[in-house]
């Protein structure tokens, strides 16, 4: 084994060997894997193989679409058989509601280039012949699906990668990591050390073991999954290949094996396998069978398949797999580890494997994984994913890997957490809470404790009225909001401007005042939206996106403030409250002695104030597009501000309003937000953010990108429709049409409750952007006609959130 590598990456399984190909492929050839045992020891060898390309996510569907492409690819340059049987694929559904979300998959894959065919439940039958019709409505049709050979591709990537001139050890399990002072890793193992440039953590099953030798507690827990293959069924003898079939609502899969049929599930009462720890004598083994524990699932099944309950049984697997909380990998670097990589929690393997091994090796080689990949990004996890609540979110979704989750729909495992100090105030005036990072905050507000639950759906639910009362009062009167749930940064010190400077795109602001500004990549693609807020000469507030709060905390890491300028998350310190409607400086000048006129204290003021006997940090800005205020105070004081607030508020008809409401008047100010409207997949120049880029006042990163992109003027425009809906709106990744053709995708939908229209935000090519006509939305299988608006349809002069 060689003394010196660039890579080590740790772990021989299918996410391993992709990994190894994809650097070589990239240039780098001086990479090394390690692995424990045989290749495909844990997880790979004893999977069902399955592979698809539909996800919930359109980025993590294209990079299915990438691995499934690439098998062909890997045969022809290693000459190894990767056992492909691409027989197509139907997804089965049982009720209106799956229909619906067929419909939906559909139309996401339009302008993925995905060949799906939506089926009436008898073109179904005459393509899947097994199935009891009774118990379906219809299904859709995917021919990129089907299933390989673990051992195979596995083997396929490491010949790959071995004739790029990479290294494999089998049999050497790594003992310690041990951080080195230039930046690099000594990575000790039963035959030796190696130093390591960089190193990657692919152990799967023993991530978590991985990743705790580097001092990191992974958000991964195995599952024992179970499948079954049944013996030879008369009905398959003689015939083509059977389709590979999911039954959503018997929670079931199944392909042909041979002349008998696999059938696997994902049971609803899951059980973890070794939940504190992985043991390392656990190699190409299996668990005990459980069929009871199935045997709901079994009975669907055969109900549903009934020729595969005329047959035996051949063979049950019983084997663990790794899932993260939400059921996507983690992929990337890993915040406060230099030239520490990630690619585990990676359960569907060979629907992801090759999409994940390019992502990290495109990071590592380039410095920028080529594609948003924020739904596999290690760094949207915080510290709050702690190994309790992993275990719980992770066996929930596990139990719900076949259910429908609705766009409204917030999931009740680990709930609540984490809680602000108004919690019950506001569960006492009937709050619906929805959950973001844990932390609870209030949707909507119900009329009674009775009607304090929403209905999901993928239509318009019981909400809706209530939530339009809540945009009545702020745009008539005042509204209050609770705002905790942002993310904060304090940043500190004799370099703080110019550090921030080098980083932001805009201006930083003067002393009482306040910027917006995007943060860019070096390729000018947006990775922050950030409302810098300047306290005191050396002392600036950040406002940004909670969730990204370690993605941003990685990228400071990787253009570090200089000595004597502090970087301080605060999130949790600082909670807030915002006023907003044309009445809420009347409430908050009865509270303060600050004078808060146009005149004294204009649009985008920041400074800190007594809010009665409260020291607060007051902002003149609102998301609503109303005049308003944000307000932010140590947790300590929210209790008291909230009701000084209610107080003062009453006479003025103040009333309490929740994040639902904020949405739709967010979008109807045409107003973006991080993770919808913008990512790292568009540039400021398309996204309408180009005002916010000051280019004259010298370098920052992304600043050339910037320019180059003003120059070419972007290849695409974020626009605002306004849609001709009935009873559902749109959410988010529906395909916009223009003369008969898929042009774009919508980011965010809502009903305008303030202009009484349906709206959705999008993204056009740029030659379309000054066109008003001629554009639908496919909303649910049904192209709905829009008009592309000129101008946000609410208030577009900003005159109200300026008074």
């Amino acid at each position: 084994m060689v003394s010196h590598a660039r890579v080590v990456v740790i772990g021989g399984g299918v996410v391993g060997v992709s990994v190894l190909y994809h650097l070589t492929r990239a240039g780098w050839r001086d990479v090394l894997l390690i692995e424990r045992g045989e290749l495909t020891c844990g997880s790979t060898w004893h999977a069902a193989g399955g592979m698809h390309t539909v996800n919930g996510d359109p980025n993590v569907a294209r990079l299915q679409q990438y691995t499934i492409n690439l098998y062909r690819e890997l045969e022809a340059a290693t000459g190894q058989s990767c056992g492909m049987h691409l027989t197509g694929g139907v997804m089965l559904a049982g009720t209106r509601e799956r229909m619906d979300w067929l419909k939906m998959t559909q139309a996401r894959g339009r302008y993925l280039g995905m060949e799906l065919e939506l089926l009436s439940v008898d073109e179904a039958q005459r393509l899947f012949p097994l199935m009891n019709r009774e118990h379906f409505v219809g299904g859709l049709y995917d021919p990129i699906e089907g299933h390989v050979d673990p051992y195979g591709v596995t083997q396929a990537y490491a010949k790959a990668a071995q004739q790029g001139g990479a290294q494999i050890v089998r049999h050497n399990r790594v003992l310690d990591l041990k951080a080195r002072a230039d930046g690099g890793w000594d990575v000790v193992t039963e035959q030796g050390t190696v130093h390591a440039e960089h190193v990657v953590n692919a152990g799967g099953l023993w991530a978590r073991e991985v990743g705790r030798m580097a001092g990191l507690e992974l958000p991964i827990l195995a599952m024992e999954h179970q499948y079954l293959i049944t013996e030879d069924l008369p009905q398959l003898k003689g015939q083509k290949e059977q389709l590979h079939c999911i039954d959503f609502e018997g929670e079931i899969y199944t392909r042909q094996e041979r002349g008998g049929m696999l059938l696997g599930t994902y049971e609803r009462a899951g059980v973890p396998w070794s939940p504190q720890s992985t043991p390392w004598d656990f190699a190409q083994s299996l668990l005990p069978n459980d069929l009871e524990r199935i045997a709901p699932s079994l009975t669907v099944g055969f109900e549903h398949f009934p020729a595969l309950g005329e047959v035996g049984i051949r063979k049950v697997v019983n084997g663990p797999f790794t899932f993260a909380p939400d059921g996507n990998p983690l992929v990337g670097p890993v915040r406060g580890l230099k030239n520490f990589w990630v690619a585990c929690g990676v359960m569907a393997g060979f629907s992801q494997g090759g999409g994940v091994g390019l992502t990290l090796a495109q990071w590592m080689v380039d410095g920028d994984p080529g594609a948003d990949v924020w739904a596999m990004d290690v760094a949207r996890y915080g510290a709050w994913a702690t190994v309790a609540y992993t275990n719980c979110k992770v066996r929930e979704n596990y139990s719900r890997r076949f259910r429908i989750r609705f766009p409204n729909e917030d999931l009740p495992a680990a709930r609540p957490l984490r809680t602000t100090p108004i919690y019950e105030r506001l569960a006492a005036r009937h709050a619906v809470f929805g959950e973001y990072c844990t932390l609870e905050h209030p949707l909507w507000f119900a009329p009674s404790a009775a009607e304090a639950r929403e209905d999901i759906t993928f239509h318009r639910s019981n909400a809706h009225e209530h939530v339009a009362a809540e945009c009545r009062t702020v745009s008539s009167a005042a509204g209050l909001l609770e705002i905790s749930n942002y993310g904060k940064f304090e940043i500190t010190g004799a370099g703080a401007e110019a550090w921030l400077s080098s980083i932001m795109a805009n201006r930083i602001p003067a002393v009482g005042r306040i910027v917006l500004s995007p943060m860019l990549n070096e390729r000018g693609k947006l990775i922050g939206d950030f409302t810098l807020c300047r306290l005191e000469a050396q002392r600036i507030f950040l406002i940004c996106t909670y969730a990204a709060e370690s993605y941003y905390l990685r990228w400071f890491e990787r253009h570090p403030p200089p000595a004597g300028v502090q970087v301080r998350p605060c999130a949790v310190e600082y909670v807030g409250l915002s006023v907003a409607g044309p009445r809420s400086r009347e409430i908050l000048q009865a509270l303060t002695r600050t004078d808060l006129s146009g005149t004294a204290f204009p649009f985008l003021s920041f400074r800190r104030v007594d809010i009665g006997m409260i020291p607060a940090l007051l902002g003149r800005i609102s998301f609503t597009g109303e005049l308003g205020y944000e307000i932010w105070v140590t947790a300590d004081y929210q209790r008291a501000l909230y009701d000084l607030l209610h107080e003062a508020g009453a006479a003025h008809g103040m009333r309490d309003f929740g994040g639902r409401a904020l949405n739709c008047m967010r979008i109807e100010k045409s107003f973006g937000t991080w993770a919808r409207e913008y990512r790292p997949i568009y540039g400021p120049q398309e996204a309408g953010l180009a005002r916010f880029v000051d280019v004259s006042r010298g370098a920052f990163v992304g600043r050339e990108a910037a320019l180059a992109e003003r120059a070419s003027g972007g290849a695409r425009r974020l626009a605002t429709f306004a849609v001709d809906a009935r009873d559902a709106d749109a959410a988010g990744d529906e395909p916009i049409w223009h003369a008969g053709k898929v042009v774009g995708w919508v980011t965010s939908g809502a009903w305008g409750h303030r202009v009484g229209r349906s709206l959705a935000l999008g993204y056009v090519p740029a030659g379309l952007a000054t066109a008003r006509e001629g554009f639908e939305i496919e909303i649910l299988g049904e192209r709905r006609a829009a008009l592309l608006q000129a101008a946000p349809p609410f208030d577009s002069p900003g005159a109200r959130m300026r008074a």
